[in-house]
């Protein structure tokens, strides 16, 4: 089983300001409990025991909160970024820590994910450096978008904003199970994103990397619209499965 999970968390929040004056975006409250204590707790559904967590904005509210992770009976390991480094560059801090293969998604957003199902489709990719969660789509203007060969493998990746409109274009959504290998590309220290940089020269070189096509609720939040609706989610439906609340997960 894969036993961690990083979550970006560093990201200043500008779009929700003035929620977000406060509080980094993560600590978000979904009815009433932070969007960061609903994603562990799901996490931790599956067996991930082990968190590493970047901060930049607001550090203090995050670490008082979380604490060492105890409360939530999982272990908590934190990275201050001085100057931020994009979201390959903060899972690059944690490196030597990481095992083999880890989750990776981003703070500001909730996921009610199966991470079982996505790992039985992980062990059926055996060689690959990555797999990312998508979704086939015709509105992709805000976000990254990936083109996928017929068996699932991800032959080209567009960053926004786009120029061009692909037929066979795969929202790329920020859950992620990677290999600590694909961080050999990442430079020490240096801004570097997913997205935009680590994952078009990993594609570029003919790499494996894989799209996860599922229907499982998952929504960045950005826009106040956006949290509303997450929020109406978690009120009709908490967690998948058994786990309807976070008080009985």
């Amino acid at each position: 089983m894969i036993r961690q999970a990083g979550i970006l968390c560093a990201g200043l929040g500008t779009r929700l300001r003035p929620f977000t004056d406060k509080a980094p975006k993560p600590m978000l409250p979904l009815l009433g409990v932070p969007m960061i204590e609903w994603n562990i707790r799901r996490f931790r559904q599956f067996g991930v025991m082990d968190y590493f967590i970047n901060l930049h904005y607001l550090p203090e509210v995050l670490n008082n909160y979380l604490g060492d992770g105890s409360r939530l009976g999982v272990r908590i390991h934190y990275h201050f970024e001085p100057e931020l480094l994009g979201t390959a560059g903060g899972i690059k801090s944690f490196e030597d820590q990481l095992d083999e293969e880890f989750f990776l998604m981003y703070g500001d957003i909730f996921s009610n994910v199966d991470y079982g199902a996505m790992e039985r489709a992980w062990r059926q990719k055996p060689g690959a450096l990555g797999m990312q969660t998508m979704k086939l789509a015709t509105n992709y203007a805000d976000a990254d978008v990936a083109e996928l060969d017929g068996e699932g493998r991800v032959t080209a990746v567009h960053p926004k904003p786009h120029t061009s409109v692909y037929t066979n274009a795969y929202r790329m959504r920020g859950i992620f199970i990677l290999r600590r290998e694909i961080l050999n590309d990442v430079p020490v220290g240096e801004y570097f994103e997913i997205g935009n940089h680590l994952l078009p020269a990993v594609v570029a070189k003919g790499e494996p990397f894989w799209g996860y096509v599922c229907s499982d609720y998952s929504k960045g939040i950005d826009t106040l619209e956006k949290w509303k609706e997450v929020e109406e989610h978690v009120r009709g439906n908490g967690f998948a499965g058994d786990c309807k609340s976070v008080e009985n997960c």
